[in-house]
């Protein structure tokens, strides 16, 4: 392969990983929006419009510890090649699709784990495989949403303490007004954990082509992309999903809103602190339940949210399955041309 195929191979991935990273966004925008649209405190076409500016401007406030977990942390890199990137990004954006489809909000973080490990094991096999990183990633699918489920009850009960004496029309005006604080707390935390995962196979990818050496780092042109191909993705919204985020589990006041939206971001804010790519989808959805199980246990669907536990679980497995497919897939392209 000559120097000049090898240069247009490296940007059709670069692009790949771009539209997964749009399609995140598309496929999480409910994350961030569903409770400030069911509360009505947002009509949906400025609730996307508010979300994907915090979105594109989470890299001021966040290192980029999830980058580094993602590109050096899931697979090694000594077997990075572009047939794995491929089969990685081919498995987590058919994924994605098949879910945003489906109305289901899977997680597109795992989506992409997922991804990476299939396409990784389908050539090196195990041996391959960076199980603390990979172990980190699955104690985030379990502690996210139980994190955003305790916090949201616990200010639950601290804002109902606060404004007991309050009336029921000052503690509404109030939160409504709140919302759009803690909305803005979500979308940032979305942005910066999630564009995050595509800046590390982005990056990932330029070393493997020998565009970058030294110790890993992410190219600030990569970061800007990133951010805006997520922000564009949720400017376009996922409407199905917001649907089954926002009423279908439970119903939700402006304080209730307020109470799930700033729990599930203290909970991704803490995750991307410390370099663990955790999913938007599985943190709100933990949120939301907790705030409807603090009214009463009655109040949550819990055959709704039992189905989407199922969806979070099948994640990982289902992505990486097609993830070696599409490795296979690009192995046989590579002998043909």
């Amino acid at each position: 392969m000559d120097y000049s195929t090898a240069g247009l191979l490296l940007i059709f991935l670069i692009g790949v990983a771009l539209a997964f990273d749009f399609l995140n966004g598309l496929h999480d925008a409910a994350n961030s929006i569903a409770t400030i649209v069911s509360t009505r405190v947002l009509s949906p076409r400025w609730a996307v419009i508010w979300a994907a500016f915090f979105n594109f401007i989470a890299f001021l406030f966040f290192g980029l510890h999830v980058a580094n977990t993602v590109g050096k942390g899931i697979i090694s890199a000594d077997i990075v090649s572009d047939a794995v990137i491929f089969g990685a990004l081919g498995g987590a954006i058919t994924w994605n699709v098949v879910t945003w489809l489906a109305g289901i909000p899977s997680s597109s973080s795992h989506a992409l784990i997922g991804g990476l490990l299939g396409a990784g094991i389908a050539k090196a096999g195990f041996e391959g495989v960076i199980w603390s990183g990979v172990l980190k990633t699955v104690a985030g699918i379990v502690v996210s949403p139980a994190l955003g489920f305790g916090l949201a009850i616990v200010l639950v009960l601290i804002v109902s303490w606060l404004f007991v004496k309050a009336t029921p029309a000052l503690a509404d005006g109030a939160f409504r007004k709140l919302q759009f604080v803690s909305a803005a707390m979500f979308s940032l935390g979305h942005g910066g954990n999630d564009a995050q995962k595509t800046m590390g196979v982005i990056t990932v990818l330029l070393f493997s082509h020998g565009k970058l050496s030294g110790e890993f780092h992410v190219p600030f042109w990569v970061v800007i992309s990133c951010q805006a191909a997520l922000a564009l993705g949720t400017l376009f919204g996922g409407w199905r999903i917001v649907h089954t985020m926002g009423s279908r589990i439970t119903r939700l006041s402006p304080q209730q809103g307020f109470c799930a939206e700033t729990g599930g971001a203290i909970t991704i804010f803490l995750a991307t602190y410390i370099g663990v790519p955790v999913s938007t989808t599985h943190t709100i959805t933990g949120a939301i339940v907790g705030v409807g199980a603090a009214r009463r246990a009655a109040a949550v669907r819990w055959n709704v949210a039992s189905r989407i536990v199922w969806a979070w679980v099948i994640t990982l497995p289902s992505s990486a399955l097609v993830a070696a497919g599409f490795y296979g897939l690009a192995r046989v392209l590579d002998r043909v041309f």
